[in-house]
């Protein structure tokens, strides 16, 4: 399996300094700082990315349990939102909420449930945030027809 990275420059100090993330291959390459964190400034923030890597991975974990047990998602659209709170004077990550819509056939939503709690528990990411509060959602909708 392949290790991948990121690197962050920040410069100043903590409340008004700023900093740069990106990624190897280029994909990410943003702006970050306490006001992109902690309040609606520009740029990214480590919630936000924490967020998109658990949205694309479970995408990925579900599309791949799906079709083992014989479905072909037309569309799976993942939304992610991770929480911080403060807890004993300190900035924590307490949630992570997946919020999954499918459109597939057939429309067997308590199957399709219970492969969505599979993928759960096989997702890289899921499986590190373990130590928080993750909670699933799962909408099932049928294709449009042409």
């Amino acid at each position: 399996m392949p290790t991948r990275s990121s690197e962050a420059t920040w410069t100043g100090d903590a409340t008004a300094g700023s900093g740069t993330v990106s990624t190897e291959s280029s994909a990410v390459d943003a702006g970050f700082a306490c006001a992109s964190r902690f309040l609606d400034g520009d740029g990214t923030n480590p919630e936000e990315l924490m967020a998109a890597a658990h949205a694309s991975c479970f995408a990925m974990t579900l599309a791949r349990t799906l079709e083992e047990h014989g479905y072909q998602p037309e569309r799976l659209h993942v939304e992610a939102e991770v929480t911080m709170e403060e807890i004993d004077r300190r900035a924590a990550l307490i949630r992570s909420n997946l919020r999954v819509t499918a459109t597939l056939e057939p429309d067997d939503a308590q199957e399709i449930e219970r492969l969505a709690e599979q993928a759960h528990s096989e997702c890289p990411v899921s499986r590190a945030l373990a130590g928080i509060d993750c909670t699933l959602s799962v909408a099932v909708e049928q294709p449009m027809l042409d």
